[in-house]
């Protein structure tokens, strides 16, 4: 399974995200209880080696999550349940992340963290949908070992 298939069913194993009629890969639309998610692809942290020639890579996957809702303009009960579901479902990956339920991607998962933050009102109009936007990140490491063949 590759890691965005990992992602993607991570994120849909939410139990709010059962009010999502789609959820795309790279694309959403302006409909209301559609998401999608958006890969930014690998990031490497840091990178250590000995000096044997091993090394160990901090990597770091990073995604935006869109999520359109209905919100009608001034609707204060609308806007309140929508800030609910992203912060809840923050708090839930964070939950995931510290009970190591979350889906793994290198080769230390004790060290793997997902984080979900900085959910935000991206976008509303006036036609009544507001999409918002959560950054979704997984730190993770790769170990790399070199076969030296002068030490067999």
């Amino acid at each position: 399974m590759t890691a965005l298939e990992k992602i993607r069913d991570f994120v849909k194993s939410y139990p709010g995200s059962d009010i999502f009629r789609d959820f795309h890969v790279d694309y959403t639309d302006q409909i209301p209880f559609n998401g999608g998610l958006f890969p930014s692809g690998l990031v490497e942290v840091s990178r250590k080696g000995d000096i044997l020639g091993n090394t160990t890579v901090t990597n770091q996957y990073n995604f935006g999550l869109y999520y359109v809702f209905e919100k009608s303009p001034g609707d204060d009960v609308g806007s309140m349940e929508n800030a609910d579901w992203v912060m809840d479902f923050q708090e839930w990956v964070q939950r995931k992340s510290v009970l190591r339920e979350s889906p793994t991607f290198g080769d230390d998962p004790e060290s793997e963290t997902i984080t979900a933050q900085n959910g935000v009102l991206y976008d509303a109009d006036e036609e009544g949908t507001a999409m918002y936007m959560v950054q979704l990140s997984v730190k993770f490491t790769k170990k790399f070992e070199v076969k030296n063949k002068w030490l067999t």
